[in-house]
This record gives structure tokens, sequence and C-alpha cells, in this order.
């Protein structure tokens, strides 16, 4: 009996890559991955040395900051070292070229050269500027109370002068800011006064500085006062 062979469909084998084949298309997909990882590494590389160049930036600019602040302490100690002087009324009277009656400044209790000073002046009943300011209720003029704290001015900017032939130079009134009166200023008052240098132009010799008055503790008067040096003519 003839039997015929029955064909067999054949299946199509998809051909195997070869090791070789399989390496390079790796190689070729991990191409990309490697330049990605090599930019990103170099990113990295670039804000760690960024970051490590602002620390290095933020200590320097920490050190000098604290040396400049180890020097302001320093000068500030030195101006606080600095002994204060005291003058009585014959060495205010070998400075200021005042007299009586206008010499307003009887004791200077603390004074630093061309800084700032302390003093007071004892208000009396005897005061040739009572008997007509007013009569029957004593005041003491305002103008003259800030004439008190040009006169400690005046000390804070004077050299120290000879007992007999006094300073060579002499000061005037360049101006008045900020004028307030506070409080009255009566016989047996006790007008304690305080002035502090706030601006100095040594050219033209003209000085500005803050003054204060209090009766007891309290405010009774306050200005700014332009002062101006000047030259002696004897």
């Amino acid at each position: 009996m003839n039997t015929c062979a029955i064909a067999q469909p054949t299946r199509a084998v998809a051909p195997q890559a070869s090791c070789t084949t399989r390496k390079q298309d790796r190689c070729v997909a991990a191409a990309p991955s490697a330049r990605v990882s090599h930019v990103a590494s170099a990113r990295l590389s670039a804000r760690r040395s960024t970051g490590s160049t602002a620390f290095a930036a933020t200590r320097t600019s920490a050190r000098q900051n604290m040396r400049r602040t180890a020097t302001v302490v320093a000068e500030d100690a030195a101006e606080t070292t600095e002994e204060a002087r005291t003058m009585d009324i014959n060495e205010i009277m070998a400075v200021l070229p005042h007299r009586y009656p206008f010499l307003l400044v009887d004791r200077v209790t603390e004074l630093y050269s061309g800084k700032s000073a302390k003093g007071y002046k004892c208000v009396t009943v005897n005061d040739n500027f009572f008997p007509g300011h007013f009569p029957g209720r004593p005041l003491m003029p305002g103008v003259l109370q800030v004439e008190a704290m040009a006169q400690l001015g005046g000390l804070v900017l004077l050299p120290p002068g000879d007992s007999e032939a006094g300073t060579d130079q002499i000061f005037f009134f360049g101006g008045i800011d900020s004028c307030r009166f506070k409080k009255t200023v009566i016989p047996g008052d006790k007008l304690e006064m305080e002035v502090e240098l706030i601006k100095m132009n040594p050219r033209f010799g003209i000085a500005k500085m803050k003054g204060k008055a209090y009766v007891d503790g309290t405010l009774a008067c306050e200005a700014e006062l332009m002062l101006v040096l000047a030259k002696d003519k004897k």
C-alpha cells in the first residue's frame, strides 16, 4: 500500500544572534548611559567644588569680621581706659576767656579732651541777671543756659592754658539747632551740664556738639551747638 508522505509545515527559526553581536548591542546601548553618567559626575564635581569655594569664602569673611570686631573692641577698651580730668574754677579760668559776670561754669567733674565733658553751675540769687529777669519771679534766662553749655563745650575743644597767660585760642558761636527748654531754672538750683563732640572739621576749626542741662535729674535744656575756633588776638 502506497502511502503518501504528508508534507509537514516547516517552522521559521529565528536566527540566533552570535555572542559577539550581543556584546556589541550591549556596548551600543551602554554608551549613552556612560556618557550621561560622566556628565552627571562632572556636574557633581563642579557643585562640590563650588560649594567648597563658597564655604571657604564664607569662612574667610567670618574670620575677617571677627578680626574687625576684635579691633573695634580693642579701640573701645583703649578709649574707656583713658582717665577723665577734673577742673576747678582756677583751671577753668586758665582756659576760658570769660570773666564775671559771664563765666557760667563753676566746676568740671569729667573731661575727656576732644570728646566730652560734664560740669555744673551753681545758680544763686546773687547772679546779676536775676534782678531784671524777672522782678518778683527770678528765672535763669534760657539763652544763658545755652551759653553755659557752650562754655563747657569750649573746655572740650581748647587746649590747657597757663594760669596767667591763658590759651592762645578762643571760640565763637556758629549756630544753635534743635534747642528746647523743658524746665525753669531758679535760684538754688544746680545746673548740671554735659556736652559731647559730634563732628569736627579741623581745617576750618568748626565743631558741632550736643549739649544737655539737668536740674535734679530732670532735663531742663538741650541743644545742638556749633562752635568756631579762632586765634585769640591779644
